[in-house]
């Protein structure tokens, strides 16, 4: 017995990704993706008309079982896996999944290996260029190899931190979806971020100002992803907050309504718009040359972002030239 259009309808519909079922060259049915994805192109009434790609019409030709990767539908570029199975009596159920994410997923991928190749590269280049020149027989004056030393070192700290911020963000994405279950006194590590980085302030002679208000209640979270997160966030604002006219940052800490709010302000040269909507992706920089010269790895605030999330918590960013930089971390409270 044939399958009325009746009873087509809610079969489809209860497919996610789109789904056409045609009968030799006719379209039967489609589910409501499908008409998202092809709108006005199903009134044809022609598989020929909505599909239009000649890999995929001479597949539905073959009548066979098929599954094939294909550009081109519903957009020039617009990658998809059409899988077709054949039903019987002349029909075929075409549905087409969606590889964007998954195209965009490997291209992070591809990317951050490229990315991490290229920051970890640099440094090992000089320290093989200078290790070369002092392992020479003809070895320069001691005053050159000291010099020649300190680099070395300074760029085998600086790989050290890339390859600790790498392992740091690959544990924080493991355990995304990992809720955080203890209560964290996030008053009390902030007083302790403080007190840590105070030598790596005076350094570079930043003033720091802290405002935290007492009887805060518990968050919950993950105690050490928290401390590093209010490590960068500090860290970052003496780094890159620090100028010739201010070389101040302010810290708050304190209830706003069902969430306690963390505050980092920098009052330095700003960032510009453009670039505030990229500053949580891996290894980007604003000034790639003064990034380096300062130590940053460029991961910092991507594991800021990935702990954030982990934490339920809702990040904001805002700078504008001239003015500094602000970032806003609100977490919810323990239940």
């Amino acid at each position: 017995m044939r399958t009325g259009m009746s009873d087509i309808a809610p079969l489809l519909d209860a497919i996610d990704e789109p789904a056409i079922l045609i009968e030799g060259h006719q379209l039967v049915a489609a589910n409501r993706a499908a008409r998202t994805v092809f709108a006005r192109r199903l009134a044809h009434n022609d598989i020929r008309m909505v599909i239009r790609h000649p890999a995929v019409l001479a597949a539905v030709d073959g009548g066979s079982e098929a599954t094939l990767d294909v550009e081109g539908i519903g957009g020039v570029d617009r990658p998809w896996q059409v899988r077709m199975t054949p039903l019987g009596e002349g029909r075929m159920l075409i549905r087409l999944i969606d590889r964007a994410a998954a195209r965009a997923a490997e291209k992070m991928r591809v990317d951050f290996v490229a990315n991490a190749s290229h920051e970890l590269r640099t440094p090992l280049a000089t320290i093989l260029g200078y290790a070369e020149t002092l392992a020479d027989e003809d070895a320069p004056p001691e005053e050159m190899r000291r010099k020649f030393a300190g680099t070395v070192r300074s760029e085998a700290k600086r790989m050290l931190q890339i390859v600790e911020d790498l392992m740091a963000l690959s544990r924080i994405e493991a355990d995304r979806f990992v809720e955080p279950k203890a209560d964290v006194d996030i008053g009390q590590l902030v007083r302790e971020a403080i007190t840590a980085i105070g030598p790596y302030a005076e350094q570079r002679c930043a003033e720091l100002n802290f405002d935290i208000e007492g009887d805060l209640p518990f968050i919950r979270g993950d105690k050490a992803q928290i401390r590093q997160l209010i490590d960068n966030l500090i860290g970052n604002a003496i780094r890159y907050g620090c100028n010739r006219t201010s070389c101040t940052v302010d810290i708050r800490l304190g209830k706003t309504r069902d969430r306690i709010r963390l505050e980092v302000r920098d009052h330095g040269d700003g960032i510009a718009a453009e670039h505030l909507p990229r500053l949580t992706e891996r290894f980007y920089r604003v000034d790639p040359g003064r990034s380096r010269n300062s130590g940053g790895t460029g991961l910092g605030l991507a594991i800021v972002k990935h702990i954030a999330e982990r934490h339920r918590a809702r990040l904001d960013i805002a700078s504008a030239l001239g003015k500094g930089t602000r970032v806003i971390v609100d977490f919810p409270l323990a239940d």
